[in-house]
C-alpha cells in the first residue's frame, strides 16, 4: 500500500483509502473506515440480499458484510484469503466491506472529486459521489449511505 500526497495551497484537503474491485478503482472516505482486516468467512443471513455475504464476530459485535463487487453490479468476489474487509461506519452502523485489495491512502484536494458525468445512468449516481482522475487513473469516490439499503438492520 503506498501513500500519495498532493500539495495544496491552504485549500482543505481530504484522505481516502483507495482499493480494488477486480479491474476498477474505487476509494472512501478514510474518516468512515474503523479498521482493515483479512478475510474471515461469514454466516449467512436467511433471505438476506445476494450481496450481504452474512455477519461476522467483530469483538463481541456482529458485523454485515457486503460484497461491494456485487452490490455495485460486478461478477461477485470470491471471498479468500486474498481479499480483504474495509470495516466501515455507515450512518450508525458498522459495515464490512469485502474488497479484493486496499492499494493506496490518498489525500487530496476537496476541488480534486469531480463529478460523476451526465452520460452515467441514475443507478451509477446512486452509488458514486464523484470520480478522482489522478496519475492516468480513475478512481471512483463510493457514497457509503448507499450500500445497505435502509430495510437491512442487523443487533449489534
Amino acid at each position: 500500500m503506498t501513500t500519495l500526497k498532493i500539495a495544496s495551497d491552504g485549500a482543505r484537503s481530504i484522505e481516502f483509502i483507495a482499493f480494488r474491485l477486480g479491474a476498477q478503482e474505487f476509494c472512501v472516505d478514510i474518516m468512515s473506515v474503523r479498521e482493515i482486516r483479512g478475510w474471515t468467512p461469514a454466516t449467512a443471513l436467511p433471505h438476506a440480499p445476494p450481496y450481504v455475504r452474512g455477519v461476522i464476530n467483530l469483538r463481541g459485535a456482529v458485523l454485515p458484510i457486503v460484497d461491494l463487487a456485487e452490490r455495485l453490479g460486478f461478477p461477485p468476489a470470491e471471498g479468500g484469503a486474498r481479499q480483504v474487509i474495509i470495516v466501515t461506519q455507515i450512518g450508525r452502523q458498522l459495515v464490512g466491506l469485502l474488497v479484493d485489495a486496499v492499494s493506496d491512502i490518498l489525500t487530496l484536494p476537496a476541488d480534486a472529486i469531480q463529478a460523476t458525468p451526465d452520460v452515467a445512468a441514475d443507478t451509477v449516481r446512486t452509488f458514486i459521489h464523484g470520480i478522482l482522475a489522478l496519475d492516468g487513473r480513475m478512481i471512483g469516490l463510493i457514497k457509503l449511505d448507499s450500500v445497505l439499503p435502509e430495510t437491512l438492520e442487523v443487533a449489534a
